[in-house]
């Protein structure tokens, strides 16, 4: 992946979260009414942020001596949330007792997820910073999300993300691809004559089997090894979490 491109590329994404859809995405994350198409959007997102916080509870989550849950079962676990939006997963992540760091590319998101962030999370906490997620400034955590973030990205650049993430995640990455699947390129194809305002950028579909090929063959990801896989689909959502464990 050339350094211009993925700069190319992240100005692009940058400019629509920040300078088109700000409103709308507040909007979207929000209870406020919606329409048709974007409420199918939003279901589908709760369910993935359920999946993924559900995926990295059962991955780190603490118990007690008993064998009982702790009340905050991620507490003192370190959390990347790359592309937080207007980070609704990371106050999922935060309840349960992690510490976030949470970023996005926009300021103008990040500004909604600071004031909607609730005051009181302790033990957990969330950190919200407005910046590329790629910046190894940000540290060393034990666990990646990067729930939509790189679906705006091509193939090979959202593995070069995924390859420069690895070095500064401990034990577990979660992240998400677009799969390719003929049903949901018709499904673009009849999006695009949706209004605008209902339109996020262009999403680049990838192949699982690509994916999976291109993550065994990674000189950085050597140490890591698939875990779970699975796909949510509801109304104009559709979207495939990938589970990466530390071996």
């Amino acid at each position: 992946m050339s350094d211009h491109s993925y700069f190319q590329r992240r100005s692009q994404i940058e400019s629509y979260f920040d300078r088109t859809a700000a409103e709308a995405w507040e909007r979207l994350t929000s209870d406020a009414p919606v329409s048709g198409v974007r409420a199918t959007v939003r279901a589908g997102r709760q369910a993935m942020r359920e999946l993924m916080a559900g995926w990295l509870f059962d991955r780190l989550g603490r118990q007690e001596p008993n064998g009982q849950w702790r009340t905050h079962p991620l507490e003192a676990i370190t959390v990347l949330d790359a592309g937080c939006g207007t980070g609704l997963l990371a106050v999922d992540l935060a309840r349960q007792g992690a510490q976030v760091l949470a970023t996005d590319l926009s300021p103008k998101l990040i500004a909604v997820a600071q004031r909607r962030c609730p005051h009181d999370l302790s033990p957990g906490s969330i950190c919200f910073e407005a910046g590329d997620m790629l910046d190894p400034r940000l540290g060393r955590f034990d666990a990646l999300m990067a729930m939509d973030s790189l679906i705006h990205y091509a193939p090979e650049q959202a593995m070069a993300a995924i390859s420069a993430f690895a070095p500064r995640i401990r034990r577990s990455m979660i992240v998400t691809f677009v799969p390719r699947t003929p049903l949901l390129m018709a499904m673009m194809a009849v999006g695009r004559l949706f209004p605008r305002s209902d339109r996020s950028p262009a999403v680049v579909p990838m192949s699982e089997s690509w994916l999976r090929q291109a993550i065994e063959q990674a000189p950085a990801l050597q140490d890591w090894k698939i875990g779970r896989v699975q796909r949510i689909s509801k109304g104009f959502y559709t979207s495939t979490a990938l589970e990466l464990i530390r071996s």
